[in-house]
């Protein structure tokens, strides 16, 4: 494993003093959003869509020429609503493939992991909120005059969002469940 980093940092190293003195291999921005949650349980019903946001700094970083790249944020999310409301941080990182249609529109898709660390915990008794959530994001956008990018995105949760555990009128009636939280994303992103 080590060798595999050491090999991706001297080609990162080499692309970089390679590059053109005026192409920027790191661009920072601003991306926002909404969410458009719902919590899927494994057994028993589901929630409604739910709408919340977010909002964050992001990195770029792209390789000139290639159109490959990785795009990165921490933004502040809000999932779901009432008891059921995620308040967290979210890191997605993404591996990003652009397809420029001259230089002022290109078509991107990108997938990677994302990271969710929720600060809200539920008020009901027996529920437990995840408070550190893993998942899978597959996207795609538009880039547009350089510095706006629009894109629509899904996570898909590898764990639980929520569990549960209750007790029933006797000590034999043990009831437990999980639910997931699966989210669809509309951003809107500004590249300095």
């Amino acid at each position: 494993m080590k060798k595999i980093f050491s090999i991706l940092l001297v080609a990162v190293c080499c692309l970089t003093l390679a590059a053109p003195a005026q192409a920027q291999l790191v661009k920072w921005g601003v991306k926002g959003g909404l969410n458009m949650a719902k919590l899927d349980f494994k057994d028993g019903p589901s929630s409604d869509n739910t709408t919340g946001f977010f909002i964050g700094p992001m990195a770029e970083i792209t390789i000139p020429v290639v159109g490959l790249g990785v795009d990165a944020a921490v933004m502040y999310s809000q999932r779901g609503e009432d008891d059921w409301k995620q308040q967290g941080v979210e890191i997605p990182v993404n591996l990003k493939y652009t397809i420029g249609l001259g230089s002022m529109f290109g078509i991107y898709v990108a997938a990677g992991p994302d990271f969710y660390f929720n600060f809200k915990d539920t008020e009901w008794a027996g529920w437990d909120t995840k408070t550190t959530q893993v998942g899978l994001n597959i996207g795609a956008g538009f880039k547009l005059i350089k510095h706006l990018q629009l894109g629509v995105n899904y996570q898909i949760p590898l764990g639980d969002s929520f569990s549960w555990k209750n007790v029933g009128d006797t000590l034999v009636d043990e009831i437990s469940g999980n639910g997931k939280t699966k989210t669809w994303q509309v951003s809107l992103a500004y590249i300095f």
